[in-house]
This record gives C-alpha cells, structure tokens and sequence, in this order.
C-alpha cells in the first residue's frame, strides 16, 4: 500500500499492516517522568533524582544544556543545574530520546549509533529552526524529529534486507519512503505513527509522522493534518536539509520540492536561511 494512497489511515489499517512487527513500548521512566512534568508544579528534585539514575539520561541532560542552543553562561555540570536551564519540557525531550534509543535493539551496534547520533543532530536543529521566531514548540519540534525517522531501526530488526533497500535508494537518488513502498507495502512513516501512539505522545507528532512524506503533504486538508502537524514537518524539513547540505551528505529524506515547500510554509526568506544556516553550523559543530 502506498503511503501516498490514502489521505488517513485508520488504526485497524494500521494493525493489519504491521501485525508482524514488534513495536517498542513506552518504558515506565518516560511514563513517570511526564506525568511529574505535567503537574501544575512538578518536583523538581524528583525529577533530577529519576533522571540521574540513569547514565545515559544525565550525560544527555548535561549535553544538551551546554549546547549551542541553550548555553547562556558557566557550563552545566550537573542534572539539577541541567533540569534548572532546561525546564521541565526539554528535559522530557531528554529522557524520551535515551529511552527511545534503548527501546530499539537486535541491530548492529555501529549501525544503530550512526542511526541515533544522526537523529539527534537533527532533534536539536530542528529545535534551533522552531526557536527562530516561527511559534513552533521547540520541545515539540525536538521530539517530532527524534520520532519521525524512528521506525526505519524497527523496520531494519523486522527486514533483513532492509539495508538493501537502503542502498538502492542512495544509488538510485531516490526518496527512501518511495523504495520502501516498493519493497515493502510499508514505509517507517506507518510503523513510526504507531510507534508514536504506543507512546502516548501527542496527536501532531503522530500526524506528523504519518504524512511527514505524502508527496502532497502541504496540501493535505486540515481534518487530515492539522496546522501544528505540518508545521512539525516544515520545520524539521528545513533542518534535514540543511543539516545535509551542511554535512555534504546527500539529502535522501526530504528532497527539493518539500524544502521549498516547507519555506513558503513558514516564510523563510534568503536573508533568513543564512541566519539559520550559521545558527545550524554552530549547533551541530
């Protein structure tokens, strides 16, 4: 089934497609940290405590509020001082990117930390491109882009193949939803959606997900993708793309039509994309 087919896809439809597939579940530490982080005053010394249980969560923690993107000052070198620049939703960001990293195993140890350590440069750029001024969440932007592409390590674990598939798209220059499709009848837009779902995120980033590669994606009405949904997906559009031509990489995710799209869709004019290309430059050196 293509993933360009049908405008929705139900969640029996969804079910059906990936009944084989084991999907990872949200693990209890993102559950009890979200729900702390909701309250009208979360413990703050609560969530510090959870977080710095975790190696792998307090290195990130720290990393992140040292970034680029949010250094204003003496390095952070501790969860407390981390959690305290911040706040609560960034360090949810946190802690969903470690637990989501580890829910997904049974592939090549080098393949999954290229995979992840290309995921969040990409969670972090698309968190600078939402700071600049387009009223776009950051943390949300952040978790869309850590989510959108998730699903390709479930679908590497399930496919064997799957890395040939990868290969024939770089060869070929081809989009890798649309070689997927092809080989498949299912792309890691529909296995990330309900990966989303079991996660119990919000509605835009699984919307977002589901059509962030609909070749009509900026056309698609609003029932079917709300406004915040496509601004998740021009955002991070913007920053793949970026991100690629910055890394000289070839840009197999969004291509030129989706990038000029996702331009007009936030007004982002010349003098605006040199800000963000160095603004970029400097987040991901």
């Amino acid at each position: 089934m293509s993933d360009t087919q049908d405008e929705q896809l139900s969640t029996d439809d969804l079910n059906q497609h990936l009944a084989t597939l084991e999907i990872p579940v949200c693990p209890a530490i993102v559950m009890q940290v979200m729900a702390e982080a909701q309250k009208d005053e979360p413990d703050l010394r609560a969530l510090a405590k959870t977080i710095s249980g975790d190696v792998g969560m307090s290195a990130l923690a720290i990393k992140l509020a040292n970034s680029a993107a949010f250094s204003n000052g003496a390095p952070v070198t501790s969860v407390s001082q981390a959690l305290a620049r911040l706040g609560t939703r960034n360090v949810v960001c946190v802690v969903v990117a470690v637990a989501l990293k580890n829910s997904v195993t049974g592939v090549p140890a080098a393949v999954l930390e290229s995979f992840w350590n290309r995921t969040s440069l990409m969670a972090i750029a698309a968190g600078v491109v939402a700071r600049h001024h387009y009223g776009i969440p950051p943390d949300l932007a952040y978790t869309y882009a850590l989510f959108h592409d998730a699903a390709i390590p479930v679908m590497m674990r399930h496919f064997p193949d799957y890395q040939k598939v990868i290969a024939a798209a770089t060869a070929q220059g081809t989009l890798l939803v649309t070689v997927e499709d092809q080989h498949f009848q299912c792309t890691h837009a529909i296995v990330g959606a309900l990966l989303v779902r079991n996660w119990g995120l919000p509605s835009a980033i699984r919307e977002a997900v589901r059509f962030h590669h609909d070749k009509d994606v900026y056309e698609l009405p609003a029932k079917t993708l709300p406004s915040l949904g496509l601004s998740l997906i021009a955002v991070t559009h913007v920053a793949e793309h970026l991100a690629s031509e910055l890394r000289q990489e070839q840009d197999l995710d969004v291509g030129e039509a989706h990038f000029n799209q996702a331009r007009r869709h936030l007004g982002i004019d010349d003098h605006d994309m040199e800000e963000l290309r160095e603004e970029l430059q400097a987040a991901l050196s």
